[in-house]
């Protein structure tokens, strides 16, 4: 019998049930890819999800413009539920 593929990949930082995620401060979780080597995140390549403040997410977010890092998957965070974001789509030229 063969080993099927996980299906799901492996991610560092906070784990999906982490503390963290039903902290009173928490608001957001984001799920990136670290770009750039001189960075707090981790090493080029490493996949990464955290549950953040949103202090820490506007930091991120300018991680992000600096293209330190490349946030993948984005979620509100509400009394320790994850709220998907869905990314808005552009319609013909409206």
């Amino acid at each position: 019998m063969t080993e099927m593929a996980a299906p799901f990949r492996e991610l560092k930082g906070h784990d999906i049930l982490a503390v963290e995620r039903f902290e009173d401060a928490t608001s957001r979780m984001i799920e990136f890819m670290v770009c750039k080597r001189k960075n707090p995140y981790g090493r080029p390549g490493d996949e990464m999800r955290l549950f953040l403040s949103e202090a820490d997410y506007r930091k991120a977010l300018e991680s992000q413009g600096r293209r330190e890092i490349r946030i993948r998957r984005n979620a509100r965070i509400i009394e320790g539920h994850i709220l998907l974001e869905k990314k808005k789509r552009r319609h013909g030229n409206v």
